[in-house]
């Protein structure tokens, strides 16, 4: 069954916003009496059947609404800004993988070098690319495209998680677990929020990576080999929902 996002603000009038009816009506020329699925980015999703079908603005009636609940732990990943369109690819998995906030990052080795404006028109393409994620893989939460900024600003703006990671090369990394486990005897619980830092190519620099441990940062390894930058994310971000979506596991 097809998946649409209607808007909260969307829901009482139950009218697809402009580009949704769209591709309903246009793209994928659904007809009145046809029944699809819904929802709002917040966890709410219900049944439809479409009663008109306008490709400027689709009006449906919604029934059997149910609300799915959001994971345990907020995860953010903070993804210092790749070349090419593996942004993109890092945002999709992003979404499949239940992140909350995809945060873009300016790393002083980041190759993308944008001016404020394409960072804009980026932010909002990858915005795009999480909405459809959400619409292909089922995700009734649409998780948060922050604008991007270099670390610093990053600290500055973010809400500080109860965990916070970089993915490190460094000699001092540790392994996931081995964190989890300290936080765990200190709190006697997993973490309600997580935060994990992916380098670019080339990784941060020193005092990149010295500036996160100066912001309660803990370098974490992520195995012997070195992974890609696209890689290393949806590794991170695959641990940390096996580890922390799980509220009776300790």
């Amino acid at each position: 069954m097809h998946r649409f996002h209607l808007p909260a603000e969307n829901w009482e009038s139950s009218t697809l916003p402009p580009d949704e009816s769209h591709h309903c009506a246009n793209v994928l020329r659904l007809q009145a009496k046809e029944r699809v699925t819904v929802f709002d980015g917040s966890g709410r999703e219900a049944e439809a059947v479409i009663l008109e079908a306008n490709p400027k603005a689709v009006v449906m009636k919604v029934f059997a609404a149910t609300k799915t609940s959001r994971p345990p732990c907020s995860i953010t990943l903070a993804q210092a800004i790749p070349k090419g369109k593996n942004m993109d690819l890092i945002v999709q998995k992003a979404v499949e993988l239940g992140a909350s906030v995809i945060a873009p990052i300016l790393s002083d080795r980041t190759v993308v070098q944008l001016d404020a404006a394409e960072l804009e028109k980026k932010r909002a393409k990858w915005r795009e690319v999480a909405l459809e994620a959400c619409k292909q893989c089922g995700q009734n939460h649409l998780p948060v495209v922050a604008e991007p900024s270099q670390p610093k600003e990053f600290f500055e703006r973010a809400e500080r998680s109860e965990l916070m990671l970089i993915a490190s090369l460094q000699p001092d990394a540790r392994p996931l677990k081995s964190i989890l486990a300290d936080f765990v005897s200190a709190h006697s619980r997993l973490p309600r929020s997580a935060t994990v830092m992916v380098g670019p190519e080339g990784d941060f620099t020193p005092a990149e990576l010295s500036l996160a441990k100066s912001n309660g940062c803990i370098p974490v390894t992520l195995g012997p080999i070195i992974l890609r930058t696209e890689t290393a994310a949806i590794y991170c971000l695959s641990v940390l929902a096996h580890e922390l979506f799980q509220p009776t596991k300790l």
